[in-house]
Formats: C-alpha cells, sequence, structure tokens
C-alpha cells in the first residue's frame, strides 16, 4: 500500500504533462513538492498516511487562503485556489457522512471517558488518525466542545 497515492500522484503529473494542462500540472507539482519537502526535512520515505496529513494542511490551507481572498475581493485568487482545493481533494479519501462521524464521536468520547471540555485534546488525539483528510479537524472540534460543554 505504501507509495501507492504517491505513485497515482506521478502518474497524473505524466499525464498532465502530455495533456498539456497547465494548471493541473502546477497544482500537482505543488503536491509533489510538499512531499518531497518533508522527505527531505524528516529523512524518511512519504507514506500514504503521512501523504494525506500533507495533503489535508493543503487543503485547510487553501480554505483559508479563500476566506480572505473574498473578503479582499479577489476573485481571480479565490478562482486559482477553487481550482487547487478541488485538484487536492481529489486524492483524499472518501469524506465521512454526519452520521459516520458521530458514531466515531460517540465512540471517542466513551472511550477515553471524556466529562468536560478540558478533556478535548484528549478526544481529539484518538479521533485524530480515523478522521484525517476525511473531516474538517476545525468543525469537528467544535462539535466535541459543544457536546462536553452540555
Amino acid at each position: 500500500m505504501s507509495g501507492s497515492l504517491k505513485q497515482r500522484i506521478q502518474d497524473d503529473i505524466k499525464t498532465a504533462m502530455r495533456s498539456k494542462d497547465k494548471a493541473l500540472l502546477g497544482t500537482l507539482r505543488l503536491i509533489s513538492s510538499a512531499i518531497k519537502q518533508r522527505e527531505v526535512d524528516e529523512r524518511i520515505e512519504v507514506n500514504d498516511i503521512q501523504l494525506i496529513e500533507i495533503l489535508d494542511k493543503m487543503v485547510k490551507q487553501r480554505r483559508d487562503s479563500i476566506g480572505h481572498y473574498q473578503a479582499a475581493g479577489r476573485d481571480d485568487l479565490v478562482a486559482q485556489e477553487s481550482f487547487e482545493l478541488d485538484v487536492l481533494q481529489n486524492y483524499l479519501p472518501q469524506p465521512l457522512s454526519e452520521a459516520e462521524l458521530n458514531a466515531l464521536i460517540d465512540t471517542a468520547l466513551a472511550e477515553t471517558a471524556a466529562s468536560s471540555p478540558s478533556d478535548l485534546g484528549k478526544v481529539m488525539a484518538h479521533l485524530k488518525p480515523l478522521v484525517q483528510g476525511r473531516a474538517d479537524m476545525r468543525a469537528l472540534s467544535s462539535d466535541i466542545k459543544k457536546r462536553l460543554s452540555a
């Protein structure tokens, strides 16, 4: 399994080069660059789990940027970031449904014996490996905080 997602990205880079799709190629090269950066910095070979973490971080950056660019009225940059966001999301696992997410939260709350907002970190640490790349962590944290406060 290791490297399969990375290999898919490399294959898509070659396809984008052949079809002369500059926008797609640029985004795929950003992904490839982020992978190489992590491999060099940590002296590792990135596996699919680590690659999903990288992609998840890139998605979060794009969402933040879109918000800032919309506030500034920069529709050209909103379009660019939205395109990159769509490409990035193609490589992430299928998002969890609200029912699946709620079931995971219920299980995590029970398994960690969380009872107050101060237990948020414990619950998030338990859930992160299960939902990485499949749920918005900020929204998840907010939802858990509400449950623990109730």
